[in-house]
């Protein structure tokens, strides 16, 4: 393995020294690397890129990322869930308002995360490493949560029937797919997308409230006048 002076933990500050200060320095730098790493793999797939050719582009010892992530593997899977995290929280909230707008909410932070964290969305939907079970996993558990958030702005809930829960999915994968292509080529404003992707989910609401009634669609909040 390769060494240098990042590795050598009794004098370099900020990895694993005791107390706050050297563990918010490790933390910081932790995160520094995840932020390279993001770029990196949203341009180039995970094969074509070596160890040594993500140390050189990030411009740091190669010793460092093992150190914090073991091996390139780990350094992927840190950069998708930390890509996953913040998805979710992005789309999370609003807790306060009716159940239209908090749906309102949730699809318009979804949609900016995307338009404006484009490298890290497309490591979530489409990644580089292809099929691998814990990528995999990562993949679906953001999509579980992003329709239990849906769920609870729509119907005070997170946990749903198997029939409103599937719904949820199917129209999620197709938000996926649909999100991708505004991305790359933003044909709509985001408030046009927004807007389209709001009525899809009502039609998908509006149907399993026809085959199962107590799962009623939100209701627009009425507005004085």
């Amino acid at each position: 393995m390769e060494t240098g002076p990042e590795l050598n933990n009794s004098r370099q500050p900020g990895v694993d020294r005791p107390g706050a200060r050297g563990t918010d320095r490790s933390l910081a730098r932790r995160a520094e690397l995840i932020a390279i790493g993001r770029k990196l793999f949203a341009d180039t797939s995970y094969d074509a890129l070596s160890m040594d050719d993500i140390a050189k582009q990030a411009q740091v010892a190669k010793g460092l990322i093992y150190y914090y992530f073991k091996s390139k593997r780990g350094y992927y899977l840190a950069i998708v869930q930390d890509s996953v995290t913040d998805l979710v929280s992005r789309a999370a909230g609003g807790l306060e308002l009716p159940p239209d707008q908090r749906v309102h909410r949730t699809i318009e932070g979804y949609l900016r995360y995307a338009e404006h964290n484009q490298a890290a969305y497309r490591t979530i939907i489409s990644g580089g490493v292809g099929f691998d079970a814990e990528v995999h996993a990562i993949r679906e558990s953001v999509r579980e949560a992003i329709v239990e958030t849906i769920a609870e702005g729509a119907y005070g809930r997170r946990r749903v029937a198997p029939l409103p829960r599937m719904a949820l999915l199917g129209w999620l994968c197709s938000v996926e797919g649909a999100t991708l292509d505004w991305i790359d080529h933003h044909g709509l404003s985001r408030d046009l997308m927004r807007e389209l992707l709001v009525k899809t989910l009502g039609g998908t609401m509006r149907a399993v409230e026809e085959l199962d009634a107590s799962y009623p669609a939100p209701q627009p909040a009425r507005r004085d006048g």
